[in-house]
């Protein structure tokens, strides 16, 4: 018994009070980090503002980002290990409220996969057999799922 394990990865530029609209869509094997598919795939765009969550935390690659690309990732706060009670309490108001707010910009974007696998039951693959009946499982069923979008 085989299992192809896979990720779906998209850029959608975001809409108010609608399903955002994809730019981009990647699929990579499932061990691959979300950040290693931006830094190759979406870190020469310039001139944005990219929302992730957590795992798009690195403060050294983002500044620079900002700086030679003029684009910006904002993600929830992450809590810093070993930072004293006090603080932490100190500054909790401020970050739940942010976290909140970029967790409200981000919804959308779970709203998207969601639709998907709804309207096209995209993580039922029982009957792939290869990496290749993956590929065109998954392709077959996003292309289903927008074209039925436009019709």
């Amino acid at each position: 018994m085989y299992y192809y394990g896979v990720k779906l990865h998209a850029l959608a530029f975001r809409r108010e009070n609608k399903i955002p609209f994809p730019e981009e869509i990647q699929i990579t094997p499932a061990s691959v980090n979300d950040l290693t598919v931006f830094k190759e795939a979406w870190s020469e765009k310039t001139n944005r503002k990219f929302f992730g969550d957590k795992i798009y935390i690195n403060e050294d690659f983002f500044s620079e980002l900002e700086q030679e690309k003029n684009s910006i990732m904002i993600t929830p706060v992450k809590a810093i290990k070993g930072q004293c009670q006090q603080i932490k309490n100190w500054d909790k108001a401020a970050d739940d409220l942010f976290s909140k707010a970029v967790s409200r910009v981000r919804q959308p974007i779970e709203s998207l996969f969601n639709w998907l696998i709804v309207k096209t039951d995209i993580q039922k693959a029982s009957k792939v057999r290869s990496s290749k009946g993956l590929l065109v499982h998954l392709f077959g069923k996003i292309a289903a799922a927008f074209i039925g979008l436009i019709f």
